[in-house]
């Protein structure tokens, strides 16, 4: 059957350095355009599209044909773009025949030509645009003053027209900075010069109806619904509501003039917008017009009705802003009435519910902040068992509380035709200031779940009981302020401590217990609770250097435990603290929940705690003589540039000597056994590259890369038993076997038996081993008599996986950076091994033990050892033989943040970030792709493409047109049929 297929699906999260936003009322879809020249368009949850221009050049504007599934994009260079939603066909994927799926597509492009007579270019270059309501003209308004009228969808020059030279007062009027349709008389035009003169302008006549004589550069023009009036804002921070009369007439003076935040000198307001309500009172939405003295760099929206004045903060810049509201004329409605309003700002989308009291935030089903706070890990889980995520979800409404309304999402344009997802999947992200975030991964849509913090434990700079029970709560605003500020909005980033950064995160779902790891060597254990507690938090110290003499730490303290924590929240309550000494960042940890146990490591070595009893069972110190960097840790400035040019000098000596007597440094008497089934003097085939012994004193050769937790044959072939294994940076292998009490009676629970009140776990090193060349150990997995990985904790025991094949011998796989090799227990014998460095020429980053199913055979499926290299590629392998299977080419070689952040599921899926603020999604499995499937209601007249383009795009391929009864006397039926047929 047909396993392996390499596919990117969807991009999750919030768009990288977005330019640009436009709202479809009709389609009910929102554009957002990005610098790199990206445009995404999003309605429901899990209805979204993706282009992408040529050139990487920003998307400065966006605006919507309305109804049409059209949209058209103007670029930094000058050139605009129309795009379309266009059905595709079937086509086979991985051998699967898929039905055809909308997608988003470039169908034109123009580019401005210069003005005769003008030599510079900036006079033409366009400063903004205007779609008329006919969607059949667009206005395009330049830096030099001209006015250019595109055809649409052609994009085909029309006329171009600049003011008379009777209307410019003697001087130059400026750029074009606003052009506004009359809401109520189509080819109306409102015109609006940045030196203040607003021309209300009649298409049809070619004649200017009325003038309107600003006296500040201005910014921005918005309608009143009605077009009795309309309101400009400035540059001095203030605005003002001129009227529109119906005699011609020049208009020197604005019925009103405010600035909001005044008397003293205030930044421009950019933008503003004035909506009718049914209660009388206008709502008016601007942003910026601050105090430019006290409060210039912040970041502000203001929304104001009648006596009701909030000034929205935010801790990014505001790109743009819409409200949903009522647009339909036809209908009768005769106000506005706006019902939420979209913020898109440099690093998030904020949604405020402007029909409920104290407009509250809305919280967004997709386009969540990923980097709120800075993502320093991430960890997935599939298969969520419905109790658990029940559980995390009623926790964090619990969490959502009072701080935000629980009104409908409003954007929900098109459909979400995937089938929904046959198991619930989980993507934790850890960060720097200490929180743990649950997504729900299942679809296209990444949802936050709940949010877990860890700095409540703990004391910081900032205490987060404190502050955080006054921002969360909109009652507790200070009332007395002006302007009167309200935090909105989830991205900070800035941390209170960086020793709070997560590194390692590790979740038992079936006894929801959960262990996160921070970079000042904090191990925490949480288990899952339905209730609020108070309880204290058991604190175990841990020292990893184990009294070996001559090492002084010199980076950063522990962090300090706080007396009386405040009392933890229904989800995830801390029960153990186990704190490594030194306060090294923490490098690897491996949970198993049925035997209580925890292992962790640092750059010092690892341990092994019981947090059931509460116990220390095992601490190793891995450092080596030389290991000095250890010494310093992550945060530390003591980093000497002087021993780092000796150390590389060092290496290069090294290399040299290596290459004509190839000496490995002699092992402990330990490892002797282990190294002569090891030993490999083979001669080097032609096509392999000779690979360079490591040196021992490489700094951070005692960092621990991985740990894992098996039963297995570790003492001999009969016998099996619970096994600790760690590898490290230096390519050591430690074995350990366990005395686990009541391990092997198949009925271990969290409080133990009464018999075994008294005893203890006990770890006795059973193997030690030291790899060839000295390569550090990615990953440690121990395969069952089949060559199967080992069911995870609970999974046997309660039957919910196949027991392990126990009556054959087992082994273990090692990945080292530079190959893979499986050995047999409990010898510890080479059986396999691929040299991928030597045969590829990359490095090991990442290694996943994956099930591929069959996407042509339903029962068919194979175990698959995936690796990521540091050049970005897949190398897929089959198990346990390691025979190469197939390469792909997935993230590109210079992302190095996109490799390292790469995490895997147990399906064949996977996820990258491809900015600070986006996961990309992938798939090498031909069967299970999480993509957007979705079909859309389009008001599009047929005539502009080929009948027979239509005919095929029925509701199987994903794509519905809604034939407008205001256009069918328009349509060539015969050529309809006639396609039909011939299809």
């Amino acid at each position: 059957g047909i396993l392996f297929f390499c596919t990117q699906t969807v991009e999750h999260g919030f768009p990288h350095q977005p330019s640009a936003l436009a709202y479809d009322p009709k389609l009910q879809f929102m554009a957002i355009g990005t610098k790199s020249g990206a445009i995404k368009i999003y309605g429901a949850p899990g209805v979204e599209f993706t282009g992408l221009h040529k050139d990487t050049t920003a998307v400065t504007q966006i605006h919507f044909l309305s109804g049409q599934g059209r949209l058209l994009s103007l670029l930094d260079d000058n050139t605009i773009h129309l795009w379309e939603l266009v059905g595709g066909n079937p086509k086979e994927v991985g051998g699967v025949r898929r039905e055809g799926v909308v997608s988003l597509q470039e169908v034109n492009s123009y580019n401005l030509p210069g003005r005769p007579g003008i030599e510079s270019c900036s006079a033409t270059r366009v400063t903004v645009l205007l779609l008329l309501k006919s969607c059949d003209l667009l206005c395009i308004g330049t830096e030099g003053g001209g006015a250019y009228f595109l055809e649409v969808p052609r994009l085909s020059l029309k006329d171009n027209q600049t003011l008379p030279d009777e209307y410019r007062c003697g001087k130059a009027l400026g750029p074009v900075e606003s052009l506004q349709e009359h809401p109520q008389q189509a080819g109306k035009i409102l015109i609006g010069y940045s030196r203040g003169l607003v021309v209300l302008w009649d298409l049809s006549t070619r004649h200017a109806d009325q003038l309107f004589l600003g006296k500040q550069q201005l910014e921005s023009l918005v309608w009143e619904r009605s077009g009795n009036l309309f309101v400009s804002s400035h540059n001095d921070g203030g605005y003002s509501v001129w009227a529109v009369t119906s005699d011609q007439s020049c208009n020197p003076l604005p019925v009103s003039s405010t600035i909001p935040y005044g008397p003293f000198p205030c930044k421009a307001i950019n933008k503003i917008l004035w909506r009718t309500t049914q209660s009388g009172s206008p709502l008016l939405l601007y942003s910026g017009g601050m105090p430019r003295a006290t409060y210039g760099d912040r970041h502000c929206l203001t929304i104001q009705q009648d006596k009701d004045h909030i000034t929205l903060d935010f801790t990014s810049r505001v790109i743009d802003f819409f409200t949903v509201h009522s647009v339909e004329q036809e209908k009768g409605e005769k106000f506005d009435d706006p019902s939420a309003l979209v913020v898109l700002l440099e690093e998030e989308l904020v949604v405020i519910d402007l029909q409920t009291p104290g407009w509250p935030s809305l919280p967004t089903p997709y386009l969540a902040p990923l980097h709120s706070s800075a993502i320093t890990c991430s960890c997935h889980i599939s298969n969520v068992p419905p109790k658990l995520w029940e559980r995390l979800i009623n926790a964090g409404k619990a969490q959502q509380g009072r701080q935000h309304a629980h009104r409908s999402w409003p954007i929900c344009g098109g459909k979400n035709l995937a089938p929904p997802s046959r198991q619930q999947e989980l993507l934790l992200t850890g960060h720097e200031d200490g929180t743990v975030r649950f997504w729900d991964a299942s679809g296209v849509a990444l949802t936050p779940l709940y949010k877990l913090s860890t700095a409540n434990v703990f004391h910081t700079d900032c205490d987060p009981s404190d502050s955080q029970d006054l921002n969360d709560d909109p009652d507790m605003q200070q009332e007395e302020e002006w302007p009167p500020f309200k935090k909105v909005g989830c991205f900070d980033p800035y941390s209170d401590d960086p020793r709070l950064g997560i590194q390692k995160i590790s979740l038992c779902k079936y006894s929801n217990k959960l262990v996160v790891a921070g970079t000042a060597g904090q191990v925490i254990v949480f288990g899952l609770s339905d209730e609020r507690s108070d309880h204290l938090l058991d604190v175990s110290v841990m020292d990893l250097l184990q009294d070996r003499e001559g090492f002084t730490w010199k980076g950063h303290d522990r962090l300090d435990l706080r007396l009386k924590p405040p009392p933890f929240p229904p989800g995830f309550q801390p029960l153990v603290l186990v704190q490594c000494m030194p306060p090294a960042s923490v490098t690897a940890v491996a949970l198993h929940a049925e035997w209580n146990l925890i292992a962790f490591g640092t750059s010092h070595g690892f341990g092994l705690f019981d947090y059931h009893r509460r116990n220390a069972v095992l601490a190793r110190c891995t450092l080596h003589p030389n290991d000095s960097l250890a010494m310093e840790g992550p945060l530390s400035r003591v980093k000497s540039l002087k021993k780092s040019l000796r150390q590389s000098f060092r290496r290069i000596r090294k290399s040299r000597v290596s290459g004509k007597k190839r000496a490995i440094s002699t092992p402990t008497s330990k490892v002797q056994e282990a190294n002569a089934a090891l030993a490999e003097h083979e001669d080097v085939a032609p096509v392999q590259r000779r690979i360079e012994p490591r040196s021992a004193d490489d700094s951070l050769s005692g960092v621990v890369r991985c740990l894992c937790f098996a039963d297995t044959f570790l003492r001999d072939g009969t016998h099996h038993g619970p096994t600790l294994w760690a590898g490290t940076n230096s390519g050591s292998v430690y074995a350990y076997a366990l005395e686990v009490p009541g391990a092997g009676s198949g009925r271990m629970c969290e409080r133990g038996g009464v018999n075994e009140a008294g005893m203890c776990v006990e770890a006795v090193l059973g193997k030690e081993i030291q790899l060839m060349h000295r390569a550090p150990v990615v990953s440690i997995s121990v395969l069952d008599g089949q060559g199967k990985p080992l069911p995870d904790p609970y999974e046997a025991s309660q039957d919910l996986a196949s027991a392990p094949d126990m009556t054959n011998a087992h082994s273990v796989l090692i990945a080292s950076e530079e190959q893979l090799k499986v050995f047999s227990l409990p010898k510890v014998s080479a059986k396999t091994k691929f040299k991928l460095t030597a045969h590829e020429g990359c490095r090991v980053r990442k290694v996943a033990l994956v099930i591929f199913s069959s996407a042509t055979q339903e029962d068919y499926n194979e175990h698959t050892l995936v690796c990521l290299t540091n050049l970005g590629d897949m190398h897929l392998f089959n198990m346990p033989g390691l025979r190469p299977q197939v390469r792909y080419d997935c993230i590109r070689k210079e992302d190095i943040s996109g490799i390292a952040s790469c995490v895997f599921t147990k399906t064949g899926q996977g996820f990258y970030l491809v900015s600070p603020s986006e996961y990309e999604r992938f798939s090498l499995s031909a069967k299970v792709i999480t993509e957007p499937l979705c079909s859309v209601l389009l008001d599009r007249l047929l005539d502009c493409k080929p009948a027979s383009q239509f005919v095929h795009l029925s509701v199987s391929d994903f794509f519905i047109l809604a034939l407008n009864p205001d256009i069918l006397s328009s349509v060539d039926w015969r050529s309809l049929v006639l396609a039909a047929c011939c299809s």
